[in-house]
């Protein structure tokens, strides 16, 4: 089958309305946490959808300049990362911004809040996560995983945060400081955000926190507004 789709959808920044893109539902199931789950085949992106959003993007192809213009990708430039930087992501999806980050550097470790073993078995099977070395999932909903990783006094040089992009500032601004505790000495907490005026409230409440915080919106037309929280104060 083949289908119009605007390449602005999965990372172009013009989109493109005349160019064909073949499409293809490779793997479908129903999730009890996560409702419809699908994994498609858009032209050569393989893409992660939950109820038809899009949660991540694989190139199949190998070029992945496409998902470095949008958030994953802008996230990484913010940061200044070490050689080889011990990394928590707090909602992986299909691991989208870990491809990424091994572009740039070898992790020594990496951890994974993902709550929904479903999304993490299709990340291994789909989304090449089974082949990446010293990858550790924990499947629980996010604070109750924070909350682990502090007790155990684990601290990580690169946080990122993009399970509670559009929720509710009660929810989502009290993981955002509970993660600032796992940020260690010379690391860094890149929070993803909607644009209303919930992403100031988060920045404000990393402030006390962290000596420098720095605020960008992803492209004038997107609604992602990322979090950059360097220099962890004491």
């Amino acid at each position: 089958m083949t289908v119009r789709l605007g390449l602005a959808q999965y990372g172009a920044r013009e989109p493109l309305p005349d160019l064909p893109v073949s499409r293809s539902v490779v793997y479908w199931t129903r999730s009890a946490l996560s409702g419809l789950v699908k994994v498609v085949d858009v032209g050569p992106d393989r893409q992660l959808t939950l109820d038809g959003s899009v949660l991540s993007v694989y190139a199949r192809d190998g070029d992945w300049t496409r998902a470095r213009k949008e958030y994953w990708g802008e996230a990484l430039d913010m940061v200044c990362l070490p050689p080889r930087p011990s990394v928590l992501f707090v909602g992986l999806g299909g691991g989208t911004q870990l491809h990424l980050l091994r572009q740039r550097v070898t992790p020594r470790h990496v951890t994974a809040i993902e709550r929904d073993p479903v999304i993490v078995r299709l990340g291994q099977r789909w989304f090449g996560l089974g082949e990446i070395p010293r990858l550790e999932f924990l499947c629980a909903e996010a604070t109750v995983a924070v909350e682990t990783l502090r007790r155990t006094r684990r601290r990580f040089d690169f946080v990122m945060e993009d399970c509670t992009y559009d929720e509710t500032p009660e929810r989502s601004i009290p993981l955002a400081v509970s993660l600032a505790r796992l940020v260690s000495r010379r690391g860094t907490l890149v929070v993803n955000r909607h644009r209303r005026p919930h992403a100031r409230q988060t920045a404000a409440a990393l402030a006390p926190y962290f000596a420098e915080i720095h605020l960008r919106r992803v492209r004038r037309e997107a609604d992602n507004i990322l979090i950059c929280a360097s220099a962890p104060r004491g």
